[in-house]
């Protein structure tokens, strides 16, 4: 999963900026930010007590968004992370409610959430989520826990 290393985050919002592109329809920086409506991000760059650090979901072994979601649409899969199924989602934002971290969101258009989904694709092809790579510093590593390859999920 996700490690941070808090010491070494800059507060740059590299994290962020990969996020949303890695999330928008294009995948390319200069088409992404063309958009609409503009692709969002995962992850969030809080600064607390002086400290910045990135904040996503951090796919708990028992997700209380999985188990007030009425339709289904999060599922805690079998190799660890929690995934959204974005066309069951009904928007009713209890799993807003119910994070006790606060990384879902309502998507723009405000009929489903949005959540760190570590970037299934991307780790259907081997490769760590995308704030990951982006980050200049290695504040963020991903360490995949001993499970079987995340599959290529195509309703996220």
């Amino acid at each position: 999963m996700l490690q941070i290393n808090i010491e070494r985050c800059l507060g740059c919002h590299s994290c962020e900026l990969a996020c949303a592109v890695e999330h928008s329809r294009s995948k390319i920086l200069s088409e992404a930010i063309k958009e609409s409506p503009p692709p969002g991000y995962r992850v969030s760059v809080i600064g607390v007590d002086g400290a910045v650090g990135p904040l996503q979901c951090r796919h708990c072994d028992d997700a209380a968004c999985v188990m007030v979601c009425p339709s289904g649409a999060l599922v805690k899969s079998e190799e660890g992370p929690v995934f959204l199924n974005y066309s069951l989602c009904v928007g009713c934002q209890l799993c807003v409610i119910a994070c006790p971290f606060g990384v879902i969101y309502s998507d723009r258009e405000g009929k489903a959430v949005i959540k760190c989904d570590l970037c299934r694709e991307r780790l259907g092809r081997e490769e760590d989520p995308a704030c990951v790579t982006a980050c200049p510093t290695g504040a963020l590593r991903f360490e995949e826990p001993e499970m079987a390859k995340i599959k290529d999920g195509k309703d996220h």
